[in-house]
């Protein structure tokens, strides 16, 4: 088993969470925080370009990009319901 697309998941879900967590709330938030925003922001964001017909590319770069935007979407939907408790 080819164990690089977990290593590479991992890297991307931390670099992804924390530039999220620094565009949404101005912090991280630890990094298996960071780590799971990441990766289920990546997740999100595929499925948003996916439904927007937009395409980020197979690169490195383009797998960040889309994991931001979904772990920003999701920390925008968390706060919103966040903010109703």
């Amino acid at each position: 088993m080819d164990w690089m697309w977990l290593i590479w998941a991992l890297i991307i879900g931390a670099v992804a969470g924390w530039l999220a967590g620094m565009i949404m709330k101005g912090k991280g938030f630890g990094l298996g925080i960071n780590i799971l925003v990441g990766i289920i922001g990546g997740i999100v964001g595929g499925w948003v370009f996916g439904m927007l017909g937009i395409s980020t590319g197979s690169g490195l770069i383009g797998q960040i990009i889309s994991a931001v935007v979904g772990a920003i979407v999701l920390l925008f939907i968390v706060g919103l319901f966040r903010k109703k408790s």
